[in-house]
């Protein structure tokens, strides 16, 4: 049941016990309970866990970032509050905002892709899949980029891989370190091999920024699958994840299918591919910051060291953004 029909059920076995007492006592006419807050607002003020179903006021869930005080459920965060949370305030200048997609093959399943375009951007709020820019994390500097679920689910078309290419551009040429969060169902089957192609060109800059010995940080968050872990996702330096986040390639019933075998319960979670080693680190959301602040200047330390450069030289970092 959604929050919205428990709210509905509730008022209606109010109303319904009122007019049963009212009847009782011989004066059962007619009777309309009005709510004092419709439900929507109710919906606004209260948000059911996902993961122990308790019901939590939604301010203190925000304050919390999102992460349920009872069972420690991580809730899905937008694209722009997973970028607050990690970048220092008032530092993120979004780039490539201005590139937007389109409808290279006139793809119509049920509606005409560029309706579901339209009605993606209106629901999330956001011009793709993806937020790219600028930041500091504790006063380092670093590109950064967060996927959108809402948006198609987070799925990675042109556009998507274009500004991938084009943030890690701008980290190569600032030599600065590059964050991805990811949170998509994988590739965009509404552009066919165009979004196919991505996975080859994200990894195609990806090589070329390990070959610049420039640190680059991979977060995968709930969900993380399909072309999107086949390519950029996991190539990472470092791959974190968040508690129970699910992250694989194909989704389970397809796996079960094939195989024809039951697969673990907790398979294809973070905790399962952190135990056979397929990422680094799994971390509550109230670390990360910290957490990739320290690895970052633990990395820029390092490669201070290997080059000679004083770490007290000073570069214009954001110079031309």
């Amino acid at each position: 049941m959604g929050l919205k029909d428990f709210f509905k059920t509730r008022q209606l076995k109010k109303a319904a016990k009122l007019q049963s007492q009212l009847s009782t006592n011989g004066n059962g006419h007619d009777l309309k309970v009005e709510p004092s807050i419709c439900d929507d607002q109710l919906c606004v003020l209260w948000t059911k866990c996902q993961g122990c179903n308790e019901l939590l006021y939604t301010s203190e869930l925000k304050k919390n970032h999102s992460v349920c005080k009872h069972c420690g459920h991580h809730h899905r965060l937008t694209a722009q509050e997973r970028i607050d949370l990690l970048t220092d305030y008032g530092s993120f200048l979004e780039i490539d905002d201005n590139i937007l997609p389109s409808d290279p093959l006139n793809f119509k399943d049920l509606k005409p892709y560029k309706d579901r375009l339209k009605e993606a951007e209106k629901t999330s709020n956001s011009k793709e899949a993806i937020i790219t820019g600028i930041g500091s994390i504790n006063n380092q500097p670093v590109a950064i980029g967060a996927m959108e679920f809402q948006y198609i689910g987070g799925s990675m078309g042109s556009v998507v891989g274009e500004k991938i290419v084009s943030l890690a551009e701008r980290a190569i040429e600032k030599r600065i370190p590059l964050i991805l969060v990811s949170s998509s169902g994988g590739a965009r089957m509404h552009e066919g091999i165009l979004s196919l192609m991505q996975m080859a060109k994200t990894a195609g800059i990806l090589k070329k920024l390990h070959e610049e010995k420039l640190l680059y940080v991979s977060l995968l968050t709930e969900p993380t699958f399909g072309g999107v872990t086949a390519s950029f996702a996991m190539l990472g330096d470092i791959l974190i994840a968040e508690p129970r986040a699910r992250i694989g390639f194909a989704g389970r019933r397809v796996i079960e299918e094939t195989i024809r075998q039951k697969i673990p319960k907790d398979f294809q979670t973070a905790e399962y591919l952190l135990e056979n080693g397929q990422i680094d680190l799994v971390i509550p959301r109230q670390n990360l910051k910290p957490l990739v602040s320290d690895l970052i200047r633990l990395h820029s330390q390092n490669t201070k060291l290997k080059t000679g450069i004083s770490p007290f030289s000073k570069i214009p970092l954001f110079a031309g953004v």
